[in-house]
């Protein structure tokens, strides 16, 4: 009975980490999605936001080639921080890639996919089984919490000035026409 009594509470303690790991992963509020959202597609910041300087971040592919933010400027860029282990990073992969897709040989967008858990052999492994093509890199400096905070995945959006005109918490669908809408204007601008 002592077995038995011990085989259930590993198998408990196993749920609960599981379950905690997942609601740790993503945030599925309605509320801080539809602020995400609209952050994503509002087409101006107030002046006052805009006078912040941009933090410039590192980020190193698996050749250990490293690109800074502020190298990107001119540039609309989407960063992804996700995870291989994470339930809502994955679902909402497919939708990231044929975003990419969308605007492939547009040489104004870069997509960043940062594995926030630095295993680039495993991340890189995972996007080519799943034939994405999506470019991996790993943090090589600090991530300011406004960038990334408490949830993966997190998507940013910077416009060519490197301000961030969105941050979204949470899966998503990327092949929305809307979010399509407002990377393009972001592009024409």
């Amino acid at each position: 009975m002592n077995k038995q009594f011990k085989n259930l509470t590993i198998r408990s303690v196993i749920f609960i980490m599981a379950a905690i790991s997942f609601a740790a992963c993503g945030n599925t509020d309605k509320n801080k999605q539809n602020k995400a959202t609209d952050e994503a597609t509002a087409p101006e910041k107030s002046t006052e936001a805009e006078t912040e300087e941009t933090p410039d971040m590192l980020f190193k592919n698996k050749d250990g080639q490293v690109i800074s933010l502020k190298s990107l400027k001119g540039k609309v860029v989407f960063i992804n921080f996700w995870a291989t282990w994470c339930p809502p990073c994955i679902q909402e992969m497919p939708s990231i890639n044929k975003l990419k897709q969308t605007f492939k040989g547009n040489d104004n967008i870069e997509f960043i996919m940062v594995d926030v858990d630095n295993k680039i052999e495993q991340s890189t492994a995972f996007m080519e089984e799943n034939k994405y093509d999506l470019p991996v890199y790993t943090p090589a400096s600090n991530i300011p919490p406004d960038y990334l905070g408490e949830a993966i995945p997190t998507t940013v959006v910077l416009d060519k000035n490197g301000d961030m005109v969105g941050r979204m918490e949470g899966g998503r669908d990327y092949s929305d026409e809307g979010i399509i809408k407002g990377l393009t204007e972001l592009l024409e601008k």
